[in-house]
C-alpha cells in the first residue's frame, strides 16, 4: 500500500469516525433537550444507534480488517436511510431541500461504508 493510499484511508476513516460522532450527538441533545416528541425521540435514538454501530464496525474494521465488517456497515446504513425515507415519505416530501438532504445523507453514509470497506483491505 503506497503512502498516498494510507493518507486517503485514513482521511476516510476520520470522516467517518466526526460523523458518526454528529449522529450521536444529535441524538443526545434531542433526548435529552425535553421538548421534542416522541417521534422525534425515537429517530434520535435510531440515528445515535448508527452512529455508534459505525463507530464500533469502523473500529473493528481498523484493527482486524475482518470481511465481515462491510456488508455489516452496508446494513445499518441502508437501515439508516430506510427509516430516514420513510419519515420523509411520511408527510410527503415537500419541498426539494428535502430531496438535497436525503442526497447528502446518502453520500455521507456511502462515505462511511467506503471507509469501512479501504479499512478491511490489506
Amino acid at each position: 500500500m503506497t503512502q498516498q493510499e494510507k493518507i486517503l484511508r485514513t482521511g476516510f476513516a476520520v470522516f467517518s469516525l466526526l460523523t458518526s460522532f454528529m449522529f450521536v450527538f444529535y441524538a443526545v441533545s434531542v433526548i435529552t433537550g425535553g421538548n421534542a416528541s416522541e417521534w422525534l425521540k425515537a429517530f434520535a435514538y435510531v440515528a445515535g444507534g448508527y452512529g455508534l454501530f459505525n463507530v464500533y464496525i469502523l473500529s473493528w474494521a481498523w484493527r482486524s480488517q475482518h470481511s465481515w465488517a462491510v456488508p455489516a456497515n452496508l446494513i445499518i446504513a441502508a437501515c439508516f436511510f430506510g427509516v430516514v425515507v420513510m419519515d420523509a415519505l411520511r408527510e410527503g416530501l415537500q419541498s426539494g431541500k428535502q430531496i438535497g438532504t436525503l442526497l447528502g445523507l446518502a453520500a455521507v453514509l456511502a462515505i462511511n461504508w467506503f471507509a469501512v470497506k479501504k479499512l478491511c483491505q490489506k
